[in-house]
């Protein structure tokens, strides 16, 4: 498969990066003509909103947040023409509870998936009834549309993206088949899309290539009513597996490699383990950039239909940067300043680039210290479309910061929990950010505490000399954390 790049300083159109003879798969948009009928777009009220999440994409991955040696010049192009946040937070730590939180509203204290968790041949679902920013889009006359990794629940659940607000799915159902680049199948809404191209030990058909093309087709399909395209692309989740096209030749021996060994390409390797790479860190680098070809040719399609102006791009990561597959973040600084990593809830793991673009809204090169979280998104993309917030919300809207306004409403906290490596807890209040770590075990546990405002690396733990804010985290731990059965502490399973 070869890829041509030209001058990746511009934006780059997809007839550049996808090689020629793809297999297109079909993605199939279910829009009821009633509702079509009824919400005719009202371009001042409603504006196309294109929210993209990168996979374990660290804050400092991006040329914009300090990347030197990754090339992102379309994404560094939309901060520059929109706003970045500098404190802005994921949901979790991983992938399924961080996206569960973005959808519903609602922090991992409250949202229904908190952990990444197999159930019923994908992930742990959604359960009926459950309201996400998809519902509430396509209620209010959207066309909806989810391209990349769901992980939310599987095509029998109701969990899946159909049940969820979503009229139309292509890409990865589960987590676990999003582990692997060259699949033998994706999903198209219910149907398994066979991958011919991937027979056998074949790597023919690239499937964030296509993910991308359906995407690009979604937009194209719906540019003459709002729409909502969700597109969570799994680039740079390990396995670190790129086509050798022309972005790959961009890094090609730059780099001192360390070879990865996972397994070797075949049917096991499909299945579960990371492949393995001679050049980890060319692959990671390459696929950085491919992302960032992407939302070029994203960017560029809106100004082709003439419907940039009125369309909001969101662009952000899931969680922290991930060290699997042959990955390595400290070279590449991927966390930039932070400490932590994917798994852990220090700022590394869970402060994520966030940037907003809408030429006609946010101001070109603002850069914003607000601080906010993936439950933020539902009630400010309620407000931005003039739709009433749901009640039953964690968020606060921060569409004023987005337009420049000083009525911003702040949050009395942010909280997080982490049902993996013996339960984790966080809080940060003001500059305060306290830590409780072994939550499952009542003897090992252990409070750090550290002051934001002159410690962001989290170097000092000053939890000793300050046991009375020690005390009020602890609270407001008690407080944010509802008992959820699918997804308890250990102490809880004793007491309950």
């Amino acid at each position: 498969m070869k890829v041509r790049v030209r001058n990746i300083s511009r934006i780059v159109p997809l007839s550049d990066i996808t090689a020629k003879g793809i297999c297109r798969a079909i993605v199939i948009t279910v829009i009821c003509p009633v509702v079509a009928r009824a919400c005719q777009p009202n371009h001042a009220e409603s504006p196309n909103i294109i929210f993209i999440m990168a996979d374990d994409l660290g804050y400092g991955d991006l040329g914009c947040y300090g990347q030197e040696i990754i090339k992102t010049p379309n994404i560094d192009r939309l901060a520059a023409e929109g706003m970045k946040f500098t404190q802005f937070y994921a949901g979790c730590t991983v992938s399924a509870p961080s996206r569960s939180s973005l959808i519903t509203g609602l922090h991992t204290g409250h949202t229904p998936v908190r952990g990444n968790k197999h159930f019923r041949g994908g992930d742990y679902p959604h359960p009926e009834g459950t309201y996400t920013i998809s519902k509430m889009l396509k209620y209010n006359g959207y066309a909806t549309g989810c391209f990349g990794k769901w992980g939310l629940g599987a095509p029998s659940t109701e969990g899946a993206p159909h049940q969820q607000g979503f009229d139309s799915f292509f890409g990865y159902n589960s987590q676990a088949l999003a582990h692997h680049y060259y699949p033998y199948y994706l999903w198209s809404n219910q149907d398994t899309v066979w991958l011919e191209g991937n027979r056998g030990n074949a790597t023919g058909q690239y499937a964030q290539d296509m993910i991308h093309e359906n995407a690009i087709r979604f937009i194209r399909t719906h540019k003459d009513r709002p729409f909502f395209a969700y597109l969570t692309y799994v680039i740079p989740h390990a396995e670190l597996v790129n086509p050798d096209d022309s972005i790959f030749a961009m890094y090609d021996g730059k780099f001192s490699e360390k070879p990865y060994q996972g397994v070797d390409n075949g049917p096991s390797f499909r299945k579960g383990p990371y492949g393995s790479t001679s050049h980890p860190k060319t692959d990671f680098a390459a696929m950085v950039t491919r992302l960032d070809a992407y939302v070029g040719d994203i960017c560029h399609t809106l100004k082709e239909l003439g419907i940039d102006r009125n369309t909001v791009v969101i662009f952000t990561s899931d969680n922290g940067p991930h060290v699997e597959g042959g990955a390595d973040p400290a070279y590449f600084k991927s966390s930039g300043t932070l400490r932590g990593v994917k798994r852990d809830l220090y700022e590394g793991g869970i402060r994520v680039p966030f940037i907003a673009w809408y030429p006609s809204k946010i101001k070109a090169g603002s850069v914003n210290r607000h601080v906010a979280a993936f439950w933020d998104v539902m009630a400010t993309l309620a407000e931005l479309t003039k739709t009433k917030t749901p009640e039953n919300t964690d968020g606060i809207s921060f569409l004023p910061t987005l337009y420049g306004k000083k009525k911003q409403r702040q949050h009395e906290y942010l909280y997080w929990e982490f049902h993996e490596q013996g339960g984790k807890m966080a809080v940060r209040k003001a500059e305060w950010k306290a830590i409780r770590l072994n939550v499952n075990h009542s003897q090992k546990t252990i409070v750090e505490l550290y002051d934001l405002s002159d410690d962001i690396r989290e170097q000092h733990n000053v939890a000793e000399q300050h046991p009375e804010i020690v005390a009020e985290m602890l609270k407001i731990m008690q407080e944010a954390h509802q008992y959820s059965a699918p997804f308890p502490f250990d102490f809880e399973k004793i007491i309950l």
